[in-house]
């Protein structure tokens, strides 16, 4: 497999993409709204922001006792679930009159379903594409996912203008439903991957077992810290420009489409180790030039530029999967999608107190600086276990 059209030829690619790509849109359309619900409400900056990004939290609790149901039930009754979940809880936030409390409590349990949620989906999709391919359809998964971000906040913004955060909420939900219905209708009936039943302790075990392996352990960190400490650089955008904040957050999500286009079509698979470490280093980098004065299009730029260096996670994920067995993939690419999550809203957190005590720009450079360190104290591990791949693969 070398094309996306290729992708598209395998009918529960298409439905699998299409699913993502309305749960991806209803996710950050409904995030905007909510967050805009609860500062209107609350007057509070900080419980707006815990409202959008403080379901990644709860991720943390998920990856560490609920892994285990991404392999052990059958992927597309739980695929559907999830969708049904996430669908009838925006529907539930949008309640008038919804407690505080309450609304947090849903807040917390949709981040607990999104740590399974990851695991089923990337899980599934290793099934349904042969090896050579996953790389390729993550790739397309990651553009999507841009993609769906610009939209999803665009008119979600517009909605929540022009009509109410409630309507936008609501709009979120049933798309959430119609990609449940999709899951449903146009996904085959498969077995779970792994035999036995979920529970905490058989996540505990797997995930023991992942991370005691030295080359899995590299793999996971090389993911999670730098990816995190530089979302937490963009968390700067707003108090650092907020008359091109929006330029700059598009900017970033072009530059990621573009790594991911690059990573997962245009580099050739035997070329594809060679370009870990630039990748990697390209991701925080330019971060640095932000403790100095920028011109708007300079500072686009480098985001731009920046961003393109999450194609490196694309040829990690590709690594971690070849080292991984079949049977635990799913909690493998979940622990992974969970603990990149938990680290950018660390991240996020990390640089708004940075920021209290430095400039904004000097806050991102700071945040870029360290990213920067933690990538380059990774690279000769990954580097030396990365000759461990055929080895362990033979293991599972």
């Amino acid at each position: 497999m070398r094309t996306y059209r290729e992708l598209f030829r395998v009918p529960e690619f298409a439905t699998l993409f299409t699913y993502s790509a309305l749960q991806v849109a209803a996710t950050t359309l409904g995030s905007l709204a909510l967050g805009t619900l609860v500062y209107d409400r609350t007057g509070s900056p900080l419980l707006s922001a815990l409202s959008m990004f403080g379901s990644s939290f709860a991720q943390v609790i998920g990856a560490t006792m609920l892994l285990s149901i991404a392999d052990r039930v059958p992927p597309r009754a739980a695929v559907t679930l999830i969708g049904v979940t996430f669908g009838l809880s925006n529907l539930a936030l949008a309640l008038p009159g919804m407690p505080l409390a309450a609304a947090f409590a849903i807040i917390f349990g949709t981040g607990l379903v999104a740590s399974v949620g990851a695991g089923v989906r990337w899980g599934l999709l290793g099934e349904i594409l042969p090896p050579e391919g996953y790389l390729l359809g993550r790739s397309l998964f990651n553009i999507s996912v841009g993609t769906m971000q610009i939209i999803g906040y665009a008119v979600g913004g517009l909605l929540v203008v022009l009509l109410s955060p409630r309507i936008a909420l609501v709009i979120g939900g049933l798309l959430c439903l119609t990609g449940a219905t999709v899951a449903r209708l146009g996904l085959t009936r498969r077995p779970p991957r792994a035999t036995g039943r979920p529970s905490v302790r058989a996540t505990w075990q797997v995930n023991r077992q992942l991370w005691a392996t030295p080359a899995r352990r590299t793999i996971f960190l090389a993911l999670w810290v730098p990816n995190g400490l530089v979302v937490g650089a963009e968390a700067l955008f707003v108090p650092y420009a907020r008359s091109h904040a929006a330029a700059l957050f598009i900017a970033a999500a072009l530059g990621m489409l573009v790594g991911d286009l690059t990573a997962g079509r245009l580099i050739p698979p035997r070329l594809r180790p060679r370009f870990v470490t630039p990748l990697r280093l390209l991701l925080a980098a330019p971060y640095l030039l932000f403790a100095l004065p920028l011109d708007a299009p300079v500072a686009v730029i480098l985001v731009a530029v920046a961003s393109a260096g999450y194609g490196a996670g694309l040829l990690l994920q590709e690594r971690l999967l070849a080292i991984t067995g079949p049977e635990i993939r799913g909690q493998a690419l979940g622990l992974q999608s969970s603990g990149t999550m938990a680290m950018q809203a660390v991240g996020a957190t990390l640089a708004g107190l940075v920021a209290q005590h430095l400039p904004a720009g000097a806050a991102i450079a700071a945040m870029g600086a360290a990213s920067l360190l933690v990538s380059m104290a990774l690279t000769r591990p990954l580097r030396d276990h990365s000759v461990q791949r055929g080895s362990l693969a033979e293991q599972h």
